[in-house]
């Protein structure tokens, strides 16, 4: 939920996407994070974000690097809406910053992917073992992207996934009749783990 995807200004809004979907989610998510802080819960932040040199972008040719650069002009500099110099989902710049509604707290544990799924060549999985994690509850966008390709992960190392509807987003397909979110949480409630709703996670960590 970091500001190229969620924010005006951000990638996405640059090149015409709609991000209502994303933006309707914050709010709930913003709950999500408050209610988890206060039993405890351990939060994870994964921030899409590729290194000044572009050098874990892909090869030439890889599709990653093409409709990265082709469709969203990764790492082109721009002018934030703050007025910051920034240069399009390059690490530690105004884009891969997290939007201010969900901003991480000092004990957060905050990681740099550069593929969809945040397994891909991260420490995750080891800081999620370190922690003895086993169940993971998500949010964040896109769902049939990022979100999904990181639960299908989780699922492949017997991680047990719950997706928080209401808390994620999806502008791929958002137009048509059945979207592509509807299809993701089809597909992960009935093969990969489970989904709920932000209000339903909250009344259960009530009775913890």
């Amino acid at each position: 939920m970091q500001n190229d995807f969620g924010a005006k200004g951000g990638m996405f809004d640059r090149a015409g996407i709609d991000i209502s979907m994303i933006q309707r989610a914050v709010g709930p998510t913003a709950k999500v994070l408050a209610s988890a802080r206060r039993v405890g819960v351990k939060i994870v932040y994964l921030k899409m974000g590729f290194r000044p040199d572009l050098s874990d972008l892909g090869t030439s040719d890889s599709v990653n690097r093409v409709r990265h650069l082709e469709g969203f002009k990764v790492g082109e500099s721009v002018r934030a809406p703050d007025g910051r110099e920034s240069r399009i989902l390059i690490r530690d710049n105004w884009g891969t910053d997290i939007v201010p509604e969900l901003k991480p707290k000092a004990d957060d544990v905050v990681i740099y992917k550069h593929r969809f799924s945040g397994f891909y060549q991260t420490e995750l999985d080891a800081t999620l073992k370190t922690l003895g994690a086993k169940h993971l509850i998500f949010t964040g966008c896109t769902t049939s992207v990022c979100v999904e390709s990181t639960i299908r992960d989780a699922t492949f190392r017997d991680y047990l996934p719950v997706l928080l509807a209401d808390c994620t987003g999806e502008p791929i397909g958002h137009s048509f009749p059945r979207s592509n979110h509807e299809a993701s949480l089809l597909v992960i409630k009935t093969l990969l783990g489970w989904v709920s709703g932000s209000e339903e996670f909250i009344n259960a960590l009530k009775e913890v």
